[in-house]
């Protein structure tokens, strides 16, 4: 049975369609965010939505509607690098985000099952969860392809056409057209952009996922296993052979094809323990009767991550009340814990535990400050007159304090508790209960070999 070809020649309507303009501004004021170069702010936006609505609707109409320049930031990327964030103005992440729910319904349906990146009920846990049934299957050698600056090295010519052949609605190609050539504001100076999808904008994850569903198309003729996160993918195969001959082909693919060139140091052939995805690590399960299975962990870099977050939250010159500190520590406790819930975790979390409670331990040692209220304090908690005199003089540093038996015993984990606190181990208890019992033990997170690519002849691939 043929599908049917939806008509996408009046497209704009939907888009300027009063409720899709209303829920997009909601959801540009619920992300919140920094304002553009117009200075104007998203909790402006709809109050700028009322008022302008039929103006705005009629320049998008009349092809007269001109985005405003990009705010690019720099943001830390990690290991002393940065990223250029590219930050439209309100009004256009509002245009973005109507214009990407009305063309998502046309693209959703014919993107691959195994994308798993910036659409609807799916998440990083189910492309994780893809990679360890193939690698459970006997697909044990992984080609692992990281493409180099991806969003900065899109060809707008390729996209634009990829688009037409669904998008049909010239003001709806005029608007993407527009905002793709849109200049990036950077130190006071306007730059040119030929290439690019401006990472931060609301459009860009859509626009991404369709120019790479020409790789996952090109990867399911070919019959390969993969999964693919955003920019993120790696295919996997039976022998060292097969992955070779397999990396070469998609690697022609994506010069030749889609003029996206990959990062040669990140990009090889790698077994389980040596490889990553999302955060996770693979590495084997040890238990009699069960050979070649592996089992997920989390990688150095991701407890890092939230042992930094933690700390932050937990610096005692942050100007936090107790209470303010304890929310916002369960807010970050239970994002992690669910991301991650499905590896071994919880003998981590537990060695984790006990520093996090002496870090607040220590926040409350320096809140009592004077000498004469941390005498009184531990009074109260039940330390003999003549000790908490002497502790409150003691010239030991606030951490060395923290860990110490005089507020161990006193600043307990019951009082902790009764404050709010929620120990990590308990909260990972309390998300997994209804998962499959996990054995306790984290092994080390796996580190990378060395990488399989070698530049190409002009002529034919290495292999």
């Amino acid at each position: 049975m043929k599908r049917r070809k939806r008509n996408t020649s009046n497209l704009i309507e939907r888009v300027i369609h009063p409720a899709n303009l209303t829920i997009a501004c909601k959801d540009v004021v619920r992300n919140k965010g920094a304002g553009g170069v117009d200075g104007m702010k998203v909790s402006e936006l709809k109050d700028h939505l009322d008022q302008n609505r039929n103006q705005l609707v009629e320049q998008i109409m009349n092809e007269a509607y001109l985005p405003q320049p990009i705010r690019g930031k720099e943001i830390p990327k990690g290991g002393g690098k940065t990223r250029l964030l590219g930050i439209p103005t309100a009004i256009d992440r509002m245009l973005q985000q109507a214009v990407s729910r009305v063309v998502m319904m046309y693209y959703e349906i014919d993107f691959s099952t195994y994308s798993y990146g910036f659409r609807p009920e799916r998440n990083t846990q189910q492309a994780t969860g893809k990679a360890l049934s193939y690698i459970n299957s006997g697909y044990q050698h992984i080609v692992e392809i990281d493409l180099k600056e991806f969003f900065d090295r899109v060809d707008h010519t390729i996209l634009l056409q990829l688009l037409y052949r669904k998008i049909k609605c010239k003001q709806t190609m005029c608007l993407i057209r527009r905002w793709l050539r849109a200049p990036l504001e950077k130190d006071g100076k306007l730059i040119k952009r030929r290439i690019g999808v401006p990472q931060g904008s609301p459009i860009s994850p859509l626009l991404s996922n369709i120019i790479l569903h020409e790789l996952d198309s090109e990867m399911e003729r070919l019959g390969l296993r993969f999964v693919r996160y955003a920019d993120d993918f790696s295919i996997y195969c039976k022998t060292k052979a097969e992955a070779k001959k397999v990396g070469n082909t998609i690697y022609l693919f994506l010069r030749d094809k889609l003029k996206l060139p990959i990062n040669k140091e990140k990009s090889g052939i790698r077994r389980p323990v040596n490889f990553q995805i999302l955060g996770f690590g693979f590495v084997p399960i040890y238990r009699k009767g069960i050979k070649g299975k592996y089992q997920l962990v989390v990688t150095k870099k991701r407890w890092q991550s939230f042992k930094a977050k933690l700390k932050e939250e937990t610096r005692k010159t942050n100007p936090k009340s107790f209470d303010e500190r304890i929310k916002k520590i369960i807010e970050i406790q239970r994002g992690w814990i669910n991301n991650f819930k499905y590896a071994n975790i919880k003998t981590k979390l537990e060695e984790l535990d006990g520093w996090l409670r002496n870090r607040l331990r220590y926040c409350i040692w320096h809140h009592w400050k004077k000498p004469d209220k941390k005498r009184r304090s531990l009074i109260r908690l039940g330390v003999e007159a003549g000790m908490a005199y002497a502790w409150s003089r003691s010239r030991m540093g606030g951490w060395a304090i923290a860990q110490s038996p005089i507020l161990g015993t006193t600043i307990t984990v019951e009082r902790l508790q009764k404050r709010g606190y929620i120990p990590l181990a308990s909260m990972y208890n309390q998300i997994t209960s209804a998962l499959p019992t996990k054995s306790n033990t984290l092994l080390a997170p796996p580190i990378f070999d060395s990488p399989w690519y070698k530049e190409p002849p002009s002529t034919r691939p290495v292999c």
